[in-house]
């Protein structure tokens, strides 16, 4: 198991109780785990594989590789790793994953495809109990987790707040939790019909603009990075492309408020580097008109797994203190 360091989180000033000890874990390109008290991490978080991937953009397939009784067998003794003996203490274990989930079963998950129909919440709590562990695990989409981390260590667990996470694919997440698909991902952001890059097969969707991926696939002969570079010395194939990249980004944003209301949106994944915030801004202008609706903010935050680790510990405390 790797050990990796991690910033002690502060905790957060919130009415919400913390809880005693849990844990939190997030399936990415490896496996994360942290131990959690008071809403921060104690001590390191572990990961699995060791071996990180080349770069963020790469990925690593040792979890796709892994079929599910493997998968679910690496995930538990990761996470007796962490509890290191204080097994019999932990009030709460939080599972973060990318993927479409409810109740517990993987509906979706182009991801981790081998957990597709898969009742992972059943799975882990069953095989923890057998090590000891004999409280249930809660399974939340790792956008969600993300979302939750961010209200957990900005102070901000009493009020609304979404993230954006720009990467290989676009995650959306929000806290509080609540009953939904939150796809946001595959928000439809153009009704051209030859936007057709995004790797569910959907036309016009924000990821088949923005996704990684996508962006591979639409510019064959050009890495991302390239393209927005060679947007900036005025090519225009790829300056057309970069307006197009962060208006689909403010429809999004401007659908979500228009559903949901203004408040905090956090920016964040390793694409982020792209971003041109007064340009997001000045669509995201265009788009919302509506006085009572302008009240919205915008903030980029670092993209780390420690975030999403508090935020599966997070989940898991508040699902098992409502039950």
């Amino acid at each position: 198991m790797a050990i990796l360091a991690a910033d002690p989180v502060s905790p957060t000033h919130s009415s919400k109780s913390s809880g005693g000890p849990c844990i939190g874990v997030v399936m990415a390109d490896r496996l994360y785990a942290g131990l959690m008290v008071d809403h921060k991490i104690v001590g390191q978080m572990l990961s699995w594989p060791e071996a990180a991937p080349p770069t963020e953009s790469e990925g690593d397939d040792a979890l796709v590789e892994l079929p599910t009784d493997a998968l679910i067998d690496t995930v538990c003794e990761l996470i007796l790793q962490v509890a290191q003996g204080r097994e019999k203490e932990i009030t709460a274990v939080g599972v973060a994953l990318p993927g479409m989930i409810r109740n517990g079963v993987i509906e979706e998950a182009p991801n981790l495809p081998q957990l597709k129909g898969s009742r992972v919440g059943e799975l882990l709590s069953t095989n923890l109990q057998a090590r000891g562990i004999t409280v249930p695990a809660t399974i939340v989409n790792d956008a969600d987790a993300m979302a939750a981390g961010l209200a957990s260590t900005h102070g901000k667990l009493n009020d609304f707040v979404r993230v954006w996470t720009i990467g290989t694919g676009i995650g959306y997440g929000q806290y509080p939790f609540s009953e939904g698909v939150w796809e946001g991902g595959h928000s439809v952001v153009t009704m051209d019909e030859k936007e057709n890059y995004c790797g569910c097969g959907g036309r016009g969707h924000l990821e088949g603009i923005m996704g990684h991926r996508s962006m591979r696939l639409r510019f064959l002969d050009m890495e991302p990075e390239e393209v927005f570079e060679a947007a900036s010395h005025g090519n225009q194939r790829c300056n057309d492309f970069r307006h197009l990249w962060h208006r689909a980004l403010a429809a999004a944003t401007a659908t979500s408020i228009h559903q949901a209301g203004a408040g905090k949106f956090y920016l964040t994944g390793y694409n982020m580097r792209f971003l041109e915030m007064n340009l997001l801004k000045d669509y995201l202008h265009q788009m919302v008109k509506m006085s009572p609706l302008q009240s919205y903010s915008l903030e980029v935050v670092n993209d780390d797994e420690a975030t999403r680790v508090v935020g599966a510990g997070v989940a898991a405390l508040q699902m098992t203190q409502a039950c």
